[in-house]
């Protein structure tokens, strides 16, 4: 979508949310879709899986913008899949919620699916380690866990788990594998088309972080070259 106006907030004050509660989530969340509302966007996309598992229920009709959640907006599409068994990997806190099962199961009881915890994952794709022994052991002791259960497919279910990709492919397929922000943004596309709400012209883009600006830009050249360091912006609730 090329011709959308983003506003991206990254909230590295708080982050990472994956350790987390869910009061502890509910409070700072709160502030970041007020401001999106202060700014008057049309839609928010909640990419957080721990963020969609936990607070979604909780705000999803108490703002006038379009919410779409990661783990509820895929689990549609995912239910699809001529599959049996699904693995999940996630943070503690999206384990805990059991989100990923209780929305696969809502379109499709005969998927059975498997919620495993990842604490360390974020960290190590945070530093950048995952090349590093240590860390490959860590992501293979996990990954033997999982697949005593054998599974049909396995989601990564924390936006940074796709960036081990190259770590876990080295003992499973490729083809083993969803990221679900492929759909995700296939979806968000869809509907927004749906709604008459596409652009057809624009393209700006702002970057706002609530802290480590400089830090931010460097960590993000994994994934986008930002032109500029993000603006700092502490929110109140």
């Amino acid at each position: 979508m090329p011709n959308e106006d983003y506003i991206y907030f990254g909230d590295l004050s708080n982050s990472p949310y994956g350790q987390k509660s869910k009061q502890q989530l509910l409070d700072i969340t709160s502030y970041i879709f007020n401001y999106f509302a202060s700014r008057d966007v049309k839609a928010v996309v909640m990419a957080c899986n721990t963020t969609s598992a936990n607070v979604y229920e909780e705000y999803k009709n108490s703002f006038d913008y379009k919410i779409y959640p990661i783990i509820q907006t895929c689990a549609k599409v995912i239910s699809d899949f001529s599959i049996s068994r699904l693995g999940v990997f996630a943070t503690s806190a999206t384990i805990s919620s059991g989100a990923y099962k209780k929305e696969i199961n809502k379109y499709n009881k005969n998927i059975e699916v498997f919620e495993m915890a990842c604490p360390n994952w974020v960290q190590i794709v945070e530093e950048n380690t995952q090349d590093d022994e240590k860390s490959i052991e860590c992501i293979k002791e996990r990954l033997d866990l999982m697949l005593e259960n054998k599974p049909d497919k396995i989601i990564l279910g924390c936006t940074h788990y796709p960036f081990l990709s190259n770590v876990l492919t080295k003992f499973v397929p490729s083809e083993m594998f969803i990221d679900p922000s492929v759909f995700f943004a296939e979806y968000i596309k869809s509907d927004l088309e749906k709604l008459d709400l596409l652009n057809t012209s624009g393209g700006h883009e702002e970057f706002l972080v609530s802290a480590n600006p400089k830090e931010f830009k460097k960590a993000a050249e994994m994934f986008y070259q930002l032109e500029d360091v993000p603006e700092l912006v502490v929110l109140n609730k």
